[in-house]
Order: C-alpha cells, then sequence, then structure tokens
C-alpha cells in the first residue's frame, strides 16, 4: 500500500505554484476546501469538466453538482421525452397548447442549466465544447419547430413535429450523459471496422441472391401464398438477408426443398457462410474494436483522475518543518474527506485514514493521497453489534443452554438446507391438482413451516438487523410468507361462503407460492456465484439501456410519422375490418392472418413494442412486409436500419461489453486497494466473520450502517463496530470498467508533463473526446 514519503516523492510537483490557490500554505481556507472537494469528487465520478477555479465559480459548480438539481435535471428530461405519449398520435391526447406549454417550460429548465454551467466554465471553453452547441441547437431547432407547427395547426395544415427525433441529444450531450456518450463513442468507433465486414456480407448476400435468381426464377415454383417464387431480384435479396437472422427458416427455403432436395445445399450453404461465419466474424470485430478503444479510454479516465486528485492535493499540501516533500495532514485529510462525502462514518473515515496512512505518520504523500477517489469508490459495510432485546428482557432464559442451542440450530447452515428443501417439496405439491383435499390441506403446513422459519430467525438474530433496510431475502421471505398466509384465509373463507368465485384470490396464492421458488436460488453457490457477478455488472448494463431507449424513441418518432394510421386494432370482434386491420391492402396478408393489427405506429407505447419485437428479431420480416404493403416497398428500409442499428451493431457491442465484465468479475481477483483495505480491517481485528456475513444475495444489495444481531452471549466481546468490503458493488460504472483494464494501468502516471503551465490549477478533457 503506501510506501514512506521519501520514496513516494520522486515525482516533480507540479500542483504548487501557479494556478494553485494557497499551494503549500500551512493555513487553509474554507475556499481551499470547497475547491479540493469538487477536485476529489470529479475524481470519485470522473467528470471531466475544465471549471473556473475563483471562488464564485468553485461556489457555483458546487451548486451545479448538487443532487437536487440532477434529479430536476432527469425529472424535465423524462418529462420531455414523455410529451409523445400525449401528442399526436397520442396514447392519450391533450390540446396542442397544453402539451407545447409543458416543452416550453422544459426547454426554460435546460436554457437554464446550461447557463448556469456557461458561468461555472471559462467563456472560450464553453463555445468549444461540441455538447454545449450541440444543445443550443437542440433547443433553437425545437423552438422553431413548435413555431412553425403552431401556426400551421392554427391554419389547419398539415405539419409535422420532426423536432422530436432531436430530444434524446439533450439526454445525450448533459453534463450527466458521460456515460451515454461513452457508449456512443463505442458505436462510432466500431463502425469503420464493421463496415468493411458489413460489405463483405451484403456482397455475400448478393451473389447469393444472384445464384438462387439463376438456380429458381426459370422453375414456376410458387409460395404457401401463392405468389412467384423467387423471380425478383431485390425481393430474393431481402429474404436471404432475413434468412440470416433465421426468423424465415424454414419457410422461405420450402417451395426449392420440395420442388427437389438438391436445393437443400444451397440454403445449408448460405446459412453456414452467412448466419454462423459472418456474424460471428461481426461480434469478434466488434468485442476487438471494443476493448481496445474503452482500454485506452479509461486510460486517460484514469489519467485525468490522478491530475484531479493531484490538484487536490496542491491545494491542501504543506511543508513539514524538517523540509522534504510537501504533506497533506490528517486534520486536513478528515476535513476534506467529511465535505466530500458527508454520508460516511467517522468510523469509516478513520479506517480509509488507516489504510492511507500505513506508517501511522500523521500525514501522507502525494501517491498515498491520490489514491483517495478509488478508495471512496469501494463499498464498505459498516455493521453494529447489538444484543438481542430478549437478552435484556429475559437474559436468564435467553442465554439458557436450551435457547442457546435453537440459536446455534438456526445459525448453522443445515437449517437454511432444511427450509429449502421444504420448499422444494412444496414446488412438487404445487405442480399437483389442488382440487385434491390432501393437497390443498397440505399448504397450511408449509405456511406454517415457513412462518416458523420466520419467527426462530427473529429469535436468534437481532430483530433491527433481521429488517434492516438492505436484508432483501429477509424482507422478501417475510412479506411473501405473510401475503400468501393472508391470501390463503381468504382464499378459504371465500370458499366456504359459497356462491362466490374466489379465482383472483387462488390466482394471487399459486403466485405466491411459485415466487417463494426463487428463495432457493440463494442457496446453490454456483447460482449464487452467477447472480452476484449480474449484480454487481448491473448498472453498467443500464447504461446501454439508455442507448437503446435512445434510439427506440428516435425510430418511433420517424416510424409514428411514417405509418401513423395505416394500421389499426380493434377490440370490437365483430368488426370486419378486423379481419384486416382497417387497411384493405393487407386483405389476405400473413400481417393480417397472423393477426398483427395491434403491432402499430400509432402512439409511441406501440411503437416501442413493435420495436421490441423487431430487436427480437423472429417475424420482423412480416412486420416489416405488412407496413410496406400499406405504404411503399421502400419502407422496409426503415426496418433493415433498425436491424443493423440495434441487432448487429448495438446489441453486439452489449455482448462484448458482458462478456469482458462478466470474465473480470467471475474469475479476477480483487484489486491492490481493495486487497489493503480488507488486510487493514483484519489488523484492527474489525472484520466481519464469514458466518456472520455470507456472500449471498444480501450482501451483495447492501450498502452501509447495517445492524449485525447475534444469538450469542453479549460477553463475546465483539467490537461495537465491524466492517466488510463489499466487493461485489462499485460506486460508479467507472470503477468498474477501470478494474477490468487496472492491471494495464501505471499506479504512479500523473502525467503532469502534460499540463501546461498556465493552466496548472486545471486540466484539459481527455484527449478522446468531451466527456
Amino acid at each position: 500500500m503506501s510506501e514512506p514519503a521519501e520514496k513516494k516523492e520522486n515525482i516533480p510537483d507540479a500542483s504548487a505554484g501557479k494556478g494553485i490557490p494557497n499551494g503549500g500554505s500551512p493555513a487553509k481556507t474554507q475556499e481551499d476546501f470547497d475547491l479540493a472537494t469538487i477536485y476529489v469528487s470529479d475524481a470519485q465520478y470522473n467528470r471531466n469538466i475544465y471549471f473556473d477555479t475563483s471562488p464564485q465559480a468553485v461556489r457555483l459548480y458546487l451548486l451545479y453538482n448538487h443532487w437536487a438539481l440532477k434529479v430536476l435535471l432527469y425529472f424535465f428530461i423524462l418529462v420531455n421525452l414523455s410529451l409523445a405519449i400525449f401528442e399526436e398520435p397520442a396514447l392519450v391526447s391533450l390540446p396542442t397548447w397544453a402539451t407545447m406549454l409543458v416543452e416550453l417550460l422544459c426547454l426554460l429548465v435546460f436554457t437554464i442549466r446550461l447557463v448556469h454551467y456557461a458561468k461555472v466554465i471559462p467563456r472560450e471553453k464553453f463555445w468549444k465544447d461540441p455538447k454545449n452547441i450541440c444543445i443550443i441547437i437542440v433547443l433553437l431547432l425545437t423552438l422553431i419547430d413548435m413555431i412553425i407547427y403552431g401556426a400551421l395547426k392554427a391554419a389547419n395544415l398539415y405539419s409535422v413535429r420532426w423536432s422530436r427525433v432531436l430530444r434524446p441529444l439533450l439526454l445525450i450531450n448533459v453534463t450527466e450523459g458521460r456515460q451515454l456518450r461513452r457508449a456512443f463513442r463505442s458505436i462510432r468507433n466500431a463502425l469503420p471496422e464493421v463496415s468493411s465486414v458489413f460489405v463483405l456480407f451484403i456482397f455475400s448476400v448478393l451473389m447469393f441472391s444472384l445464384m438462387a435468381l439463376k438456380l429458381l426464377s426459370k422453375r414456376g415454383l410458387k409460395t404457401i401464398e401463392g405468389a412467384s417464387y423467387f423471380t425478383n431480384y431485390l425481393e430474393i435479396v431481402f429474404d436471404l438477408y432475413v434468412l440470416v437472422t433465421t426468423a424465415n427458416s424454414p419457410d422461405v427455403m420450402m417451395p426449392a426443398y420440395n420442388a427437389n432436395s438438391i436445393f437443400a445445399l444451397f440454403f445449408i450453404l448460405y446459412i453456414l457462410v452467412n448466419t454462423y461465419i459472418f456474424m460471428s466474424v461481426f461480434l469478434a470485430v466488434v468485442f476487438n474494436n471494443y476493448k481496445k478503444h474503452l482500454k485506452e479510454e479509461i486510460r486517460q479516465l484514469v489519467r485525468a483522475k490522478r491530475h484531479k486528485m493531484a490538484r487536490a492535493f496542491g491545494v491542501l499540501q504543506e511543508q513539514r518543518e524538517e523540509g522534504g516533500p510537501p504533506v497533506v495532514s490528517h486534520e486536513n485529510w478528515n476535513k476534506l474527506v467529511q465535505q466530500a462525502r458527508p454520508d460516511i462514518s467517522s468510523a469509516h473515515r478513520e479506517l480509509l485514514w488507516r489504510v492511507c496512512d500505513d506508517g501511522n505518520q500523521g500525514f501522507i504523500g502525494k501517491v498515498a493521497f491520490v489514491q483517495l477517489a478509488d478508495l471512496l469508490n469501494i463499498e464498505v459495510i459498516t455493521l453494529k453489534s447489538r444484543p438481542h432485546p430478549l437478552q435484556s428482557l429475559i437474559p436468564s432464559l435467553y442465554e439458557s443452554k436450551p435457547s442457546r442451542l435453537v440459536c446455534r440450530v438456526v445459525q448453522h447452515r443445515g437449517f437454511v438446507i432444511t427450509f429449502d428443501l421444504i420448499i422444494l417439496v412444496n414446488a412438487v405439491f404445487i405442480g399437483l391438482d389442488e382440487e385434491n383435499p390432501l393437497i390443498s390441506n397440505s399448504e397450511w403446513v408449509f405456511l406454517a413451516l415457513y412462518v416458523l422459519e420466520i419467527l426462530l430467525k427473529l429469535y436468534a438474530f437481532e430483530p433491527r438487523a433481521f429488517f434492516s433496510k438492505h436484508s432483501f431475502w429477509n424482507w422478501f421471505d417475510t412479506i411473501v410468507v405473510v401475503a400468501a398466509l393472508i391470501a390463503t384465509i381468504v382464499n378459504s373463507a371465500l370458499k366456504s361462503s359459497g356462491g362466490y368465485t374466489s379465482r383472483q384470490v387462488l390466482d394471487i396464492v399459486f403466485i405466491l407460492r411459485v415466487l417463494r421458488l426463487i428463495r432457493v436460488v440463494d442457496g446453490i453457490k454456483r447460482f449464487r456465484a452467477i447472480i452476484n457477478t449480474l449484480i454487481r455488472i448491473g448498472p453498467a448494463i443500464l447504461t446501454f439501456g439508455q442507448l437503446i431507449l435512445v434510439v427506440y424513441y428516435v425510430f418511433a418518432m420517424v416510424g409514428m410519422e411514417l405509418f401513423k394510421n395505416k394500421v389499426k386494432f380493434y377490440e370490437d370482434a365483430t368488426n370486419p375490418e378486423k379481419a384486416y386491420c382497417g387497411n384493405p391492402l393487407l386483405k389476405g396478408s400473413t400481417f393480417a392472418q397472423l393477426s398483427y393489427c395491434k403491432n402499430n405506429f400509432n402512439n409511441v407505447v406501440s411503437s416501442f413494442i413493435l420495436l421490441l419485437e423487431l430487436t427480437v428479431v423472429n417475424q420482423w420480416h412480416v412486420l416489416g412486409t405488412g407496413f410496406a404493403t400499406v405504404t411503399h416497398k421502400s419502407a422496409l428500409i426503415f426496418f433493415v436500419l433498425f436491424h443493423v442499428m440495434v441487432v448487429i451493431i448495438i446489441i453486439n457491442i452489449f455482448v462484448a461489453f458482458v462478456l469482458e465484465a462478466f470474465f473480470v468479475e467471475y474469475s479476477v481477483g480483487k484489486g491492490d486497494l481493495q486487497t489493503s483495505l480488507e488486510r487493514k480491517i483484519e489488523e484492527l481485528e474489525l472484520t466481519v466473520a464469514q458466518e456472520k456475513l455470507e456472500d449471498n444475495l444480501v450482501n451483495a444489495m447492501e450498502t452501509i450502517d447495517n445492524d449485525l444481531g447475534s444469538g450469542q452471549s453479549p460477553t463475546a466481546n465483539l467490537p461495537s463496530l465491524l466492517f466488510k468490503v463489499a466487493s461485489k458493488r462499485y460506486r460508479t460504472v467507472d470503477a468498474l470498467l477501470q478494474r477490468m483494464f487496472e492491471a494495464d494501468l501505471d499506479p504512479e502516471d500523473f502525467a503532469e508533463n502534460d499540463i501546461p503551465e498556465d493552466q496548472a490549477g486545471n486540466f484539459e478533457n481527455p484527449t478522446f473526446g468531451v466527456a
């Protein structure tokens, strides 16, 4: 971990002097701590903003990063995106003036936020930042579109809200959207190499289509609908492109296969080359390209983080009386951490200081100080050891031998296994006929056992620990058991009353019984490891959820303008138009025969559902052909573009990330800082015994300040506070990404020589792009 100060400080100190307020002075003002807090916070959350270091700008920047303003910003972004629900074609119709008034309010909030940002950074930097220019252009274009649309509406003329496709750009370009921008950069970086493979892939499809035309066009074959088979080259190209996704297999092959079995070889060869080889190459190219660019991006993020921490060190550094390299004292360090992370306890702060000041010198040098941002990103569970209430109420009974035996039995692994087996037996009974009296009455036995399990746990473990705010499985078990007990009682009462069907209550009972089976997953170590890994990479996966949401929104807005009211759904089964989705052009089509009428672009919700169906790719060609039938064949371009953008590029990038992150989390050991933190906890004898806090889903969801109840006697002399590193969670997505490539990062690479002298108090954005 930390080395002696003499060994650490062999790096030139660029933070002293120009650009660093009070650099080297022992007297630190509140303005110094505010500035250092910003640097540490920016380093912790990987914010790359070139802000002005004047006291006024620092105060404005602290306000800019306040959580309430960020929540307010995202609320109005959500409101702005949600306006599509109420705009034509609307799911819920509202007057045009109402939606425009709300949109004007949203634009005003975005403008105020942008002005606030402009007050934080130097003016020349503001106008050189592409994301600021993008936001300004989006706001102006939206305002122009609203004026034109409102005027045309007032004149009863046809108008289009074309600016709606620009709304997601606000989500992408706000300063808080850096994870989303990184995802789009991944797409941009992957496109050059993917395009080369895609050109070869299209060339292969065109070649096979030409061969199919020559082989099958003159044989007079017919499709199942009676249409000519493989006589039009462009239709062949589309059908074979769809075959790559397997959505029309084996239907597209059957006319030729029925005519002569030898034609099956053509389709087998086509699938082998294009579905299995080219699609695999797509994934390989995307994975390699994505990893290469992400690795370089994370390296620069880490260097930028260390720049910020070096700046914070420069603000708080002091010169020792005996000379030597500058240091930061415990007092200033503690005040900084208290201001940067007011949510962590004083015990947690002291633990982090012990890790930084490994030699108990009372001060730390630059290398140890720079590690602070990463230390703050390591989740530490703080557990309070407190006695069971029954120890105070009836100590003689609770500490008796029979009572201790009950507590040991409940805390034993065999107790958990026993009730997992009971759950599995219950699962067998759930699958049997509930009309059998023996089967139906057995549910009371199982419910009684589940209630007994909860009561025994409450007896053995301190109740506040059992129901701590992050004890997921305890809450889950209790809620499911109590709800099932109430629902079963209600169901039995309704049955005995007669003349009333309790089907809905019975459905609830069955659902609650089935939910109980989820608990078994936590009892199997291999399942637990997999699910813990998924939980750890969950926040990063959500970034790709935002990415897909943005792409869906754009395609939904375009689709609604192109295809609105072309296909209609009729709930009235007697309506004759239901048979062809309200459009005579669909009479006899596969689209109508499969009752796909509800798959339309008549509102934003149905549009999103349709786009999800296209992402799954099954029957996507039927959906695309249906809309091409009611408009023009060129409409298929819309659906092919969506498939290329989402299925071939975004999904492959998503798979590449999950593969890399899952591999790291599932097989790579802990990071150096995390290991040092755990070692310090053990040295201080404040570690939590494994049997007290097992590696299960509960801990994967815990954070800090939980109670640790025990059925043991208070004479066990446990410390009042215990710690455990929650290695299953990351406070930021960047912390996970950094871990993926930390082996390639130099821990003492401050890259300070890259900073111009006139910018010694600040730093540029990473060179890979605006963040």
